[in-house]
């Protein structure tokens, strides 16, 4: 990260015991790496909800693209559907009409010659 050698740490560190002092530089030590590790922390945490963040965006996506398919999913079966509904229901109503002209034309049946005709009802 800060790309700092090893003879750069011993000038810090003795600038560092020059200028706090030998009785205070173990607790400012401390003190400093407890506040490294919090920010070390902090800086995950921010990390893993960004990651977080863009996964759920992700699933969104998705989510989106999937729904998207069902739809047209749905309306091509849809199309397909009505299309056989009607290729099936005009041969019926052509099949139920020429029937109910079958019905009505020969609703009264010719009675023979020696009896007198009467509805079939």
């Amino acid at each position: 990260m800060f790309d700092i050698g090893f003879s750069e740490l011993m000038v810090i560190g003795v600038v560092a015991l020059l200028v706090i002092g030998p009785e205070r530089l173990p607790k400012v030590a401390r003190t400093l790496g407890h506040l490294l590790g919090r920010a070390q922390r902090y800086v995950n945490d921010v990390k893993s909800d960004i990651n977080r963040e863009m996964q759920l965006d992700e699933l969104k996506k998705l989510q989106a693209q999937v729904a998207d398919s069902a739809r047209s999913l749905e309306d091509s079966v849809r199309k397909e559907y009505d299309g056989a509904r009607s290729a099936i229901e005009s041969p019926v109503k052509e099949a139920v009409s020429q029937v109910e002209t079958l019905s009505q034309t020969s609703s009264v049946v010719p009675a023979p010659a020696d009896m007198p005709a009467k509805p079939l009802a």
